[in-house]
């Protein structure tokens, strides 16, 4: 059992900010203005006690919780896996109209709304200890310092969040302790200016790592790698873009490959160990979970509630895991998984970027998708889905359901004393299962919350972040030593040349394949094809629950109606998205 000191302070440092902050709950809050008004103004309590050490460290750790706000939550995983060319609908009714791009898609969605909410609410936490961080007795300039600069970091993490889902949103950079009313939309230039500022102001301050009971705190790798990915990102946004983005990237990233003691592992499933395999040479920064209820009580906006304490928890787990226990042979376990059958892979991803050719020397299919469960409950013999055989017997532990990934013919198939799901049987419920994020460590099979970290950067995608920007920058050569340092760990041993690519190769088509074998389902996929440009044209070619109903404006997301409700002058004041 994982226990961090870190994150216990984290999650009592932020119910107590909870208690003495309002932390933004003046205009971004989801209660009525009455309530607003209304409001007894401890807030100031909170400003006097971010300004003692101890009150100053808590607000600090406490920043550091909405980092689970996001990562490893059903909205956020949502808005980046859902409607893309890899993954559609499964089974599973939830937020299916995110998928579809239907009229839905509107300003009342509430997975959209608690993302602003939650940002906004950690961005005004972190305004007001950066305010108070100026005067605090008793806390040495080098602990200040890099407090400071972790306080930065997130809050440029969380700006860049938002301004990639919502375009132009508020730039605030001073704590807000009363209610207001008075919001505008700045410049998105001016919201990646503040991102850039922020993060190279880290630079100087943050350590390369930190003492095993402060591990999951900011480093200087993990802010290099953020600015990597921003100017990746600011160079393909018309209205910031910079003649010089890409080359900062690919030297950010470079600095990250080369500067620090970071590693890609050897085998590419060990990267997703659960336990202490989170923690690794490739893993530059995670959001911490823990299996301990008492260290993981908050109010995210996804949760568990468990009679008067809410739960919150890593929940990937559950939204790629098939139907297996409707099946003869199986029931539901742990190991196995709580099968909300959420996210579905398209034809695009089993086909092409997995493609079946491929497999032979890429380990990455096989370590990414589960192909086999194993009888759990031999006494069950029906339903059968597989049309080659009548009946089936099972003892424990036999092979219930295999995957073959390719059109296994029925001959072949009525041999196997197993039932065998073909590519033309696959169904919404019941489809190849990304397996990255199972955790067979919760206590129970009912067990929504999660204990395993959210892996948010790691080495593989450093390497193609360089790889991308030294192409972009035509220097495809440059790039190819990048990619196939990825490729080489993703081989099958003795296939390494064979996964090597060329100068000819390494174009940005090559890119958008080898980003998804690396990084299916890590929550990039959304911004990944926003950012290329991309994204309306590929739901439209490789998705096709999205694609009658894609548009160009939905490049963006709508702005909250909660938030031009409670902006003086409304709309007029603060626009609504083009098409929303």
């Amino acid at each position: 059992m994982k226990k961090n000191k870190l994150i216990i302070a984290q999650k009592a440092g932020y119910m107590l900010s909870r208690a003495t902050l309002l932390t933004a709950a003046m205009l971004f809050s989801t209660t009525s203005c009455k309530d607003l008004l209304e409001e007894v103004p401890i807030s100031q309590v909170g400003s006097q006690y971010a300004s003692t050490t101890n009150g100053f460290e808590s607000v600090v750790k406490a920043a550091y919780s909405s980092l689970r706000e996001y990562y490893g939550r059903e909205g956020a995983m949502t808005l980046t896996v859902f409607g893309t060319d890899t993954y559609t609908m499964g089974a599973d009714g939830s937020y299916k109209y995110m998928n579809q791009y239907t009229s839905q898609v509107n300003a009342q969605v509430d997975i959209i709304r608690d993302l602003w909410n939650a940002l906004y609410k950690a961005i005004n936490t972190i305004n007001v200890a950066l305010d108070a961080s100026g005067s605090i007795p008793g806390l040495d300039e080098t602990t200040k310092k890099r407090r400071v600069a972790e306080l930065k970091f997130l809050r440029a993490h969380h700006y860049f969040i938002l301004v990639q889902n919502f375009g132009s949103v508020s730039l605030l950079t001073k704590g807000n302790l009363l209610p207001a009313k008075e919001y505008k939309r700045d410049p998105v230039k001016d919201i990646y200016a503040q991102i850039v500022s922020d993060l190279e102001s880290t630079l100087a301050d943050l350590p390369n790592s930190y003492p095993a009971d402060n591990y999951g705190r900011v480093t200087k790798g993990a802010a290099e790698h953020l600015l990597a990915k921003v100017y990746l990102t600011k160079a393909t946004d018309k209205d910031a873009a910079a003649a010089d983005d890409f080359a900062k990237a690919a030297t950010y990233a470079q600095n990250v490959i080369k500067n620090y003691s970071y590693s890609l592992l050897p085998d590419f499933a060990s990267v997703f160990a659960q336990g202490a395999g989170e923690i690794n040479s490739e893993v530059i920064m995670a959001t911490q979970y823990t299996s301990e209820p008492i260290t993981d009580i908050g109010n995210g906006f996804n949760s568990t509630t468990t009679n008067t304490v809410t739960i919150n928890g890593n929940q990937t787990h559950l939204y790629f895991v098939v139907e297996y226990e409707a099946y003869a042979g199986m029931q539901r376990d742990i190991a196995n998984g709580r099968p909300f059958r959420r996210f579905m892979p398209t034809p695009y991803m089993l086909n092409v970027v997995f493609a079946e050719k491929d497999r032979v020397n890429d380990s990455r299919y096989k370590k990414s998708f589960k192909d086999t469960w194993l009888s759990n409950n031999p006494s069950k013999t029906t339903p059968i889905f597989d049309n080659s055989k009548t009946s089936l017997k099972f003892t424990a532990g036999d092979t219930a359901i295999f995957i073959p990934g390719y059109e296994m013919s029925l001959a072949e198939r009525a041999k196997r004393r197993y039932q065998v799901l073909v590519p033309s049987q696959y169904r919404p419920n019941l489809f190849p299962q990304l397996q990255k994020f199972v955790d067979p460590l919760r206590p129970n099979a009912g067990y929504e919350p999660g204990s395993r970290d959210f892996i948010m950067f790691r080495l593989a995608e450093t390497y193609l972040i360089a790889a991308e920007a030294l192409i972009k920058q035509g220097k495809a050569a440059d790039a190819v030593p990048f990619i196939n340092a990825v490729r080489r760990r993703a081989a099958w041993p003795g296939k390494q040349a064979d996964m090597e690519i060329t100068a000819d190769q390494a174009t940005m088509a090559f890119i958008m394949e080898e980003r998804e074998r690396e990084l299916a389902g890590e929550m990039n996929r959304w911004y990944d094809l926003k950012r290329w440009g991309n994204l309306v044209e590929r739901v439209k070619a490789y998705n096709p629950d999205g694609a009658p109903n894609i548009k160009d404006y939905h490049t963006l997301r709508p702005i909250p109606q909660d938030q031009l409700d409670r902006t003086a002058g409304g709309m007029t004041a603060y626009p609504q998205n083009p098409g929303y």
